[in-house]
């Protein structure tokens, strides 16, 4: 797949009938690609790092359970071409998962602005993470949204680091409700390193 790639194009959209006979291959595909790209981060929260190839699936499946055509491919792509890294930063969905519906609107009533408590350390230096600014992702009553959409912006400098062999690289949350962080895997560095160019 084109990890070149910082936009979907309308031609890069696969006609509906093609994607219907590939659709179980192309999802094994894409569910295999992501699976080094999530992280769980403490009890609730996973960050699924986006690109390219996961928006591209994401549109097509969009288009395929709406069949919106033309008309709904102009807003997928408005919705979801923001989200592909533009190869000096990583994008992710950041999901509170938390099943039990009364818990979740507790815990989620409690950790307003945790968008911006977000970050990544590489080597000891801090990058924060940038909510996607489409949305308010905290309410006036300081309810935080169970889904979250974030950019971590990277200079030259981070990026080499980022990408170095053993390179010591965490992902965490300081809230006060909600403080985590996790040390990314050799397999996460590996297929993250690829979204910068």
């Amino acid at each position: 797949m084109p990890r070149e790639k910082k936009e979907i194009l309308k031609e890069d959209i696969m006609p509906l009938d093609v994607y219907i006979k590939n659709r179980k291959e192309l999802r094994k595909n894409i569910v295999n690609f992501k699976k080094d790209r999530r992280i769980a981060l403490g009890p609730y929260a996973t960050f699924y790092f986006e690109s390219y190839e996961t928006m591209l699936a994401q549109v097509h499946e969009m288009l395929y359970i709406e069949k919106g055509g033309d008309e709904q491919l102009k807003d997928e792509l408005i919705a979801y071409n923001p989200l592909i890294p533009n190869g000096k930063e990583l994008t992710a969905t950041l999901m509170f998962e938390i099943d039990n519906p009364v818990s979740r609107s507790a815990f989620l009533s409690k950790v307003g602005g945790i968008e911006e408590k977000v970050f990544i350390k590489i080597e000891g230096e801090i990058v924060k993470a940038i909510p996607e600014e489409d949305v308010d992702r905290t309410s006036a009553e300081g309810k935080a949204s169970s889904v979250q959409f974030i950019h971590f912006k990277f200079s030259d400098e981070q990026i080499q680091k980022f990408k170095l062999d053993g390179a010591e690289v965490e992902i965490g949350i300081d809230h006060k409700e909600y403080s985590h962080t996790t040390k990314l895997s050799l397999a996460n560095l590996s297929s993250l390193s690829a979204d910068f160019s």
